[in-house]
């Protein structure tokens, strides 16, 4: 794809618009996580990977696993936008019959390659798409989502612990650091820093990015893709709740819809200044 970094940036403008449109239709949902992941999120899909909406289970794909299942709205407006099922489906999330439930169903949606939602176990299922694809002979790629509170999950490490014994370096696991999670700061309720010495540990190759920085994360996918012998890790620096002032940097945001008073003041923010009764019927 050849999408320049400022095509990219107002993609990603666009996906959080359709991200807080969609949570505040559901009244239900997790805005800071999904909004602090569109950047990369918006990368993989309309840069880095390769996939095809048409056809979602073609064999030369590369495998996307949202760890962090919570954030499936990220995921979600990105299918729609790549064209997996219609951007009217958005206004669906987590209606009962709707295939696009709170976290993702690899069964129900389009593009979704596993069901997620308990939090630690995506890497360990992304080891296993890696190792698989090598064992088959294929050169597809693996990139697994994670987010900062998660790493405190055990499961992780020995996940990163099998991803570098097997040396999978058809595999990229991208770190959402945000510092935030449902109960307060990362930090305060488990600190996992510091999360880059942490994963070199652990024998992985380690980059250090600002996770809404397009041009920077396209560089660091770019130089995974090239590292030989190891897994790598893209630590991202974010901020939750991003593109929306008042949602930003705010734990209360974790798992929180826009109300019918903040849809428009965010949408505001995000340079949308559609009428709020149009877009949320």
């Amino acid at each position: 794809m050849n999408e320049t970094i400022a095509q990219l940036e107002e993609k990603a403008r666009n996906l959080r618009v359709a991200v807080v449109k969609a949570l505040h239709k559901s009244q239900s949902g997790h805005t800071g996580g999904s909004l602090s992941a569109i950047d990369m999120v918006t990368v993989l899909y309309f840069h880095t990977m390769r996939h095809d909406s048409a056809n979602p289970r073609w064999e030369g794909r590369d495998r996307f696993v949202l760890c962090k299942g919570h954030a499936a709205p990220a995921q979600y407006v990105a299918l729609a936008e790549a064209g997996y099922f219609p951007r009217e489906d958005l206004m669906m999330l987590r209606r009962l019959g709707s295939h696009l439930q709170g976290h993702p169903d690899s069964k129900g949606t389009p593009g979704v390659e596993v069901c997620t939602g308990s939090l630690g176990q995506g890497l360990s299922m992304a080891n296993g798409m890696a190792l698989g694809l090598r064992l088959d002979g294929k050169d597809n790629r693996v990139y697994a989502l994670l987010g900062d509170g998660e790493l405190q999950e055990g499961q992780v490490w020995e996940a990163a612990m099998a991803a570098s014994h097997y040396r999978l370096d058809n595999l990229c696991a991208l770190i959402d650091c945000n510092g935030l999670q449902i109960d307060g700061e990362v930090a305060r309720v488990m600190g996992v820093e510091s999360v880059p010495d942490k994963f070199r540990a652990f024998g992985w190759h380690v980059l250090e990015i600002d996770g809404h920085d397009i041009g920077a994360i396209i560089a660091a996918l770019s130089q995974a893709k090239v590292t030989k012998g190891q897994p790598t890790a893209i630590v991202a620096r974010t901020v939750k709740g991003k593109g929306v002032s008042f949602f930003e940097n705010k734990a209360s945001y974790h798992g929180v819809p826009p109300s019918d008073e903040e849809l428009p003041r965010a949408l505001e923010c995000l340079g949308c200044f559609e009428d709020c009764e149009k877009i949320s019927h």
